[in-house]
């Protein structure tokens, strides 16, 4: 708990009166219960926080959120949140969105959001199902996966969401889980803290339409295998016994076995998340399971201009040269037309 001002804020601050319907045993309880948790450490009034959300079982998020909220359209809550930001860059902007709505119709969006560095937080809550729909196949739907609208087996490669963000230039991206609490909150707290777009995805179990979907990460027989955390400046290493590693040769990942005489943690990739470009952690993207352990933690942590400063020097730039300006001379500036009225002549 933090005090600002006179006025302390604690969790109980951000929970809303409203019934949060959810399946029960949905993951996206975990990720509302540590964001509530998370925003009174931040310094920031609660009234300078804002939610924007856009179509499906995320997107209810800022109804559960009390702060300021919009929830908008389908995957527009990008577009609308950055008109927020751009227009009160005083606010925490925070996009809570999904697999379909993010990356489906709302694919235009996301990937401008990425690449333009504005200073808001997207969650993208990955079931790899379309789950309001009621289990449809989603674009990140695994290969071969049976579904509603898949019934034989789906045949579309499907996206990978914190490789579409890298690609972008994204200077924030993240991966973390819904079972693992911990791990969770650090990745939020971590995004919540970068100045430019931060981006995080939580692989969320749906309980409902693709129940068990990362068992492979969080039971405990299997996770210590199937995990790979990127912790800045250390080895790749992963395994029970941190018996495994990843180098690269080229572009080309590999896992070596360690400890066997010929391998060491010396020959393992090292992870930096503050290198220049995107191209060392889009590799890490591309690690795949089963062939490849499944990165979590951040990819990527670059400072670079925000977009909301730049466009406020321009703002600057252009009431210097020009003066504050008219709405009236903006309007009947340059071309323009009279149109007459109806049965009047031209003169």
């Amino acid at each position: 708990m933090i005090r600002i001002g006179h006025a302390p804020l604690a969790r109980r601050d951000f929970e809303t009166d409203q019934d949060v319907r959810w399946c029960p045993g949905c993951g996206d309880f975990a990720v509302l219960a540590q964001v509530q948790k998370l925003l009174p450490t931040l310094g920031i009034p609660r009234e300078n926080f804002a939610f924007v959300s856009g179509i499906g079982c995320s997107s209810r998020f800022p109804y559960y959120m009390q702060t300021y909220g919009m929830h908008t359209i389908h995957g527009r809550a990008p577009a609308i949140a950055c008109g927020l930001k751009l227009s009160r860059p005083e606010l925490s902007v925070w996009v809570v969105t999904g697999d379909g709505d993010a990356l489906a119709i709302g694919g235009n969006h996301f990937i401008h959001a990425m690449r333009r560095n504005v200073g808001i937080k997207v969650i993208l809550l990955n079931n790899r199902i379309y789950g309001l729909t009621k289990g449809q196949a989603s674009p990140t739907t695994p290969f071969g996966t049976a579904s509603k609208t898949t019934p034989l087996g789906s045949i579309d490669r499907p996206f990978d969401p914190a490789a579409i963000a890298l690609a972008a230039g994204a200077t924030f991206v993240a991966r973390t889980v819904d079972a693992d609490q911990a791990h969770l909150a650090e990745v939020l707290r971590r995004a919540a803290l970068h100045e430019g777009t931060a981006f995080v995805e939580v692989y969320q179990n749906c309980v409902t339409f693709n129940d068990g979907a990362f068992d492979f990460l969080t039971d405990r027989a299997t996770r210590a295998e199937a995990q790979l955390r990127l912790e800045d400046g250390k080895p790749l290493v992963f395994g029970a016994a941190r018996d495994k590693g990843i180098r690269f040769t080229g572009a080309a990942p590999e896992v070596i076995p360690l400890g066997d005489g010929r391998h060491t943690e010396a020959d393992c990739a090292v992870h930096d998340e503050r290198a220049e470009g995107p191209g060392t952690a889009f590799l890490l993207s591309q690690l795949v399971a089963p062939a490849f352990p499944v990165p979590l933690g951040v990819f990527r942590a670059v400072q670079a201009p925000c977009y909301e400063a730049l466009d406020a020097h321009l703002n600057e730039v252009a009431r210097a040269k020009s003066g504050p300006g008219r709405l009236d001379q903006l309007l009947a500036g340059g071309n323009s037309w009279v149109i007459a009225a109806e049965g009047a002549k031209d003169g």
